[in-house]
């Protein structure tokens, strides 16, 4: 058997297969969107996979699937655990047949999320057994591993991997598992029906289950603790790779502590409490809350012992937000075993690196949508609510077109409660179409009901861009061989949308004229400006500057904020290799010193 090279996500997507997954589906959501994209890569002809509208709906119709003994995998990542948190806490209650594992990827730093939160406390507040691997090859066994966990105890499992382990590479050994027979199909059962009396009674089996899977778990390879000394140290997930590092790094003996991987909720307190008794001081290690750090200090009341001390989160030893690194937990162990200070590699940096700020990219239709509405509201009190994708960039100067970002959808119901309470202000709520799709419509229908005054700027691109350009309703599921295309439009009539425009952003004029026309309007109005994503469309415009009529006065560059474009010797200069040839530029210079020629940029 040969090793492959493959990415966290691919590790978990190859993993479900090989262990006869049947159902998949999920939202897109960095750091977990590439796990279906594997799934549909590799599957073989009975696997069924969807690019569900949201993780609520993803989690439902997998329970469906589970519920008649088939195996089924939801992904996520820690957001859309919020969006999808009724079906899961339910589920805990009424169970499954068919082993079903939720993929829940953490993001901490965030580096591309709106929160860092930490889904280990969601699964102890709903009792759902979580794996927390520390490497892409953790991954792939706790991936088959959460299937077995799932049938066992008739329960979902949640697989918590983080960016770092989303994302990083291995060489793994792939093995196919001898399924159990299971019989398939929907059995009508009483216990699928969720009644107060049956949740009282599904409440106790919860609870002893959590504490079946505790003497469970204390047999996991996970737990077997490496080293004989007198300080234990506790990682979890990732940070137990970075652990293992800097004690490589530096030198220390097997004889000086003791390792121990938190692998899983909940923790098997048998293995914890024998060594807690062993040592002398304890090192817990976590991202991102003092989730095994409490746990240790509620072991020691339990077992009566006296606490030791701890270098955690709770004692500022370790940082309470954002990403661990390898030369902060160096810097720990120096201090926990009283080792000389020796510079590591971020201090031997002398380097400064430019950090690039976030920007729309260039040629983006977004960028023509925001600059079209800002034109028009001059002169106009107007607040812009914006939502969560690409076009959360929109907040960045020069365009500052964004005043609100809260969560998926609320763009639109901020601005229905904003223009309740400042009804004399403009109220626009921009919201992307896949957007539009997982919670905005809910929001339509809810300004329809409640009699809301407020200008909803749908911004189309024709695909979840943000996460990797996947498809929308709209585009049709390229997973889908027959795609049922729905339109947006077409959805907004249906809920009672009286006034709907569609429109290119790109097409300046007609752009400005519209929004301030539906600004004079009253009640629920939509504008769909509607441009295929440029990184997935060929460049339309070669786009050129003719300097002898160009005067310098930077207009294009300080309105636009485009990347491709920048101030060089007193003159806009356009950087052909990264210009999408959208033609903005050109259609707000004043001198018309900016031309597109008619083929493409090639």
């Amino acid at each position: 058997m040969q090793k492959e090279l493959m990415m966290g996500n691919q590790a978990i997507a190859l993993a479900a297969i090989d262990a006869g997954v049947t159902f998949v589906c999920g939202y897109p959501g960095t750091p977990s969107t590439e796990v279906v994209e594997a799934v549909y890569k590799n599957k073989t002809d009975d696997i069924y996979v969807e690019w569900s509208v949201n993780e609520k709906v993803a989690l439902e119709v997998a329970a469906g699937a589970a519920y008649s003994g088939y195996r089924c995998l939801v992904t996520m990542k820690q957001v859309g655990l919020n969006a999808c948190s009724d079906p899961a806490m339910n589920l805990s209650y009424i169970g499954v047949k068919g082993g079903l594992v939720l993929v829940v990827a953490d993001d901490p730093g965030p580096i591309s999320s709106q929160t860092e939160q930490d889904t280990r406390n969601f699964a102890i507040y709903s009792k759902l057994p979580l794996l927390d691997p520390s490497s892409p090859e953790e991954a792939y066994l706790m991936t088959q591993e959460a299937f077995n966990i799932s049938e066992k105890y008739s329960t979902p499992v949640i697989l918590r991997p983080t960016t770092r382990v989303c994302h990083s590479y291995a060489g793994i050994y792939r093995k196919k598992v001898n399924l159990t027979t299971m019989e398939k199909g929907f059995e009508k059962n009483n216990k699928w029906v969720c009644f107060p009396a049956l949740s009282y009674l599904n409440h106790i089996k919860v609870e002893k289950r959590f504490d079946d899977l505790k003497k469970d778990f204390d047999l996991l390879p996970y737990y077997k603790p490496h080293g004989t000394g007198n300080i234990l140290i506790i990682a979890s997930g990732v940070n137990y790779a970075y652990a293992r590092e800097a004690i490589d790094y530096l030198h220390l003996q097997e004889e000086q502590y003791i390792l121990l991987e938190a692998a899983t909720i909940p923790l098997p307190e048998h293995s914890i409490i024998s060594l807690l008794g062993k040592v002398e001081r304890v090192v817990v290690i976590e991202e991102l809350d003092a989730v095994v750090e409490r746990y240790i200090y509620y072991l020691y009341g339990k077992a009566g012992m006296s606490t030791h001390r701890i270098y955690g989160k709770l004692s500022k030893d370790v940082k309470v937000a954002g990403e661990n690194t390898i030369d902060e937990i160096i810097h720990l162990f120096q201090k926990v075993f009283k080792l000389p200070e020796i510079s590591v590699s971020e201090s031997d940096t002398s380097e400064i690196i430019e950090v690039k700020k976030a920007t729309l990219c260039a040629g983006c239709s977004h960028r023509a949508a925001f600059y079209a509405v800002k034109q028009a509201m001059k002169g106009r009190k107007a607040i812009f609510c914006g939502d969560i994708g690409c076009y959360t960039l929109g907040k960045a100067e020069p365009l500052n077109m964004v005043d609100t970002c809260l969560c998926m959808g609320a763009g639109i119901t901020i601005g229905l409660g904003l223009q309740k309470v400042n009804p004399k202000d403009t109220v626009i709520s921009f919201i992307g179409d896949s957007t539009f799709f997982h919670t905005g419509i809910q929001g339509v229908l809810n300004g329809i009901y409640n009699n809301g005054n407020l200008m909803i700027i749908i911004l189309d691109n024709s695909s979840t861009a943000m996460t990797g350009g996947q498809p929308t309703p709209e585009t049709g599921p390229i997973m889908c061989e027959l795609p049922q295309i729905i339109k947006i439009e077409q959805v907004l009539f249906g809920l009672g949308v009286s006034n709907v425009s569609v429109v290119s952003p790109f097409d300046l004029q007609a752009s400005i004229r519209i929004v301030k026309e539906m600004a004079e309007l009253d009640g629920i109005r939509v504008i769909v400006f509607r441009s295929p994503c440029k990184i997935k469309q060929n460049s339309k415009y070669k786009v050129l500057l003719d300097k002898r009529i160009c005067n310098g006065c930077g207009h294009c560059v300080k309105e636009l904020g485009c990347p491709a474009m920048r101030m060089s010797d007193g003159i806009p200069k356009i950087e052909e290799t990264e210009c999408n040839g959208c033609g903005l530029c050109a259609s707000i210079c004043k001198r018309k010193a900016i031309v597109c020629t008619g083929g493409k940029n090639e």
